[in-house]
C-alpha cells in the first residue's frame, strides 16, 4: 500500500469515528442542541436573587480572555469601575489591568466573594486593585468611591459606569413605584452623581464609559423600566460628550446584547432562559470577555476621535445607533 493510500484510509477511519461519536451523543441526548450554539447551558443554573453572585453560578461566564495580549495601552492609568465584581465589569477590570492600569471596583456587600476574586485576578496581572463596597442608590456612596479612589491612587483617568439592576415585570400595570425609583436611582441617577464627582479629578485625555444595552435601541416588553434607563444612558452619553469635548474628556457607551452574567440568572427563571441569545445573528449568548475589549478600546488612545458614540457587541443584532 502506498503512503498516499494509507493516509486516505486513516482519514476515512477518523471520519467514521467522528460520525459514530456524534451518533452516540445524539442517542444519549448529549448534543450541542441541548445547549445554545455556543455550548452555553443557559437553563442549568438555579435562579438567584438580585444582584446575583458569579461564585454561585454553575455555568461560569468567561471573563479572563486568555487569548487577549496586553500592550500597555493603559499603562499607569487609574480606572474606577462600578459593578466591577462580576460579569462584564469583572472582565473589564482584568483587561484594564492587563493593559497596565490600576483598578478600583465598586460592588454590593453581598458580592464580596466575587470582588475578592477580581482583586486576585488584577493583582495576578501585576497591577493594584482597590475594593469599594457600597450601594450606589445612596448619593454619599457615589461621592465616596470617587474620593477614596483618588486618595488611594492619587488620580482618576477612566470611569466605567457599569452598575445596574433589572427586574422582570410582564404587565406594566403591576410594576411598583418603588421598583421604578430603585431602577432609575441605581442605573442612571447614580451614574450621573458618580460622574459629577469624577469630573472634579479627571484630567484632559480622560475617558468616561457608560454601560447601556441593546434594550435601549430595541426595547424590552418585560423590562420597561430597565430599558428606559438604558435609553437615558445613551442620551446622557451624547449630551455630556458634547459638553466635555472642549476639555478633551471623551464620553462613550457600550450597548451589549445578551451576555451571560449573574444578572441574567438573578432576573430570569430557567424557562425564560431557555432561548437566551438565540435571537442574535450568531444564535447564542455572548460572554463578558467578548465585550470587555470594547471598553479597552474606548479607554485607550486608540479611540481618541470617538466621543458621544455607542459600540454594539451584540452577536449580530442590527440596531439604529
Amino acid at each position: 500500500m502506498s503512503k498516499v493510500q494509507q493516509r486516505g484510509d486513516e482519514q476515512l477511519q477518523k471520519q467514521q469515528q467522528a460520525k459514530e461519536a456524534a451518533a452516540k451523543k445524539q442517542k444519549t441526548g448529549d448534543t450541542d442542541n441541548a445547549k445554545d450554539k455556543g455550548g452555553l447551558e443557559t437553563k442549568r443554573d438555579p435562579t438567584q436573587t438580585q444582584p446575583g453572585v458569579e461564585a454561585e453560578m454553575e455555568v461560569k461566564p468567561k471573563f479572563l480572555a486568555e487569548w487577549y495580549r496586553g500592550s500597555d495601552k493603559l499603562k499607569d492609568k487609574v480606572a474606577l469601575i462600578t459593578g466591577g465584581d462580576s460579569g462584564i465589569g469583572r472582565s473589564v477590570a482584568v483587561l484594564f489591568a492587563r493593559e497596565g492600569a490600576d483598578v478600583a471596583i465598586n460592588y454590593l456587600e453581598k458580592e464580596q466573594t466575587d470582588a475578592d476574586e477580581v482583586k486576585k485576578c488584577v493583582e495576578k496581572e501585576g497591577r493594584r486593585c482597590l475594593l469599594l463596597p457600597g450601594d450606589l442608590s445612596r448619593s454619599d456612596i457615589c461621592t465616596s468611591i470617587v474620593t477614596r479612589t483618588v486618595e488611594h491612587f492619587g488620580k482618576l483617568d477612566i470611569l466605567v459606569n457599569n452598575a445596574a439592576q433589572q427586574h422582570m415585570v410582564e404587565k406594566f400595570e403591576e410594576i411598583t413605584e418603588d421598583q421604578i425609583e430603585t431602577t432609575f436611582r441605581t442605573n442612571i441617577i447614580a451614574m450621573m452623581l458618580t460622574t459629577k464627582e469624577a469630573l472634579k479629578h479627571m484630567p484632559s485625555g480622560g475617558s468616561i464609559i457608560n454601560s447601556s444595552s441593546i434594550t435601549a435601541f430595541r426595547g424590552s416588553g418585560a423590562l420597561v423600566d430597565y430599558a428606559s434607563t438604558k435609553g437615558a444612558i445613551v442620551a446622557f452619553t451624547r449630551s455630556l460628550a458634547s459638553q466635555l469635548a472642549e476639555r478633551n474628556i471623551r464620553v462613550n457607551s457600550v450597548a451589549p446584547g445578551p451576555i451571560w452574567t449573574p444578572l441574567i440568572v438573578a432576573t430570569f427563571d430557567k424557562e425564560k432562559r431557555k432561548d437566551f441569545g438565540q435571537h442574535t445573528g450568531m444564535k447564542r449568548a455572548g460572554h463578558p470577555e467578548e465585550v470587555a475589549p470594547s471598553y479597552v478600546f474606548l479607554a485607550a488612545q486608540d479611540s481618541s476621535y470617538f466621543t458621544g458614540q455607542t459600540l454594539h457587541p451584540n452577536g449580530g443584532c442590527v440596531v439604529n445607533a
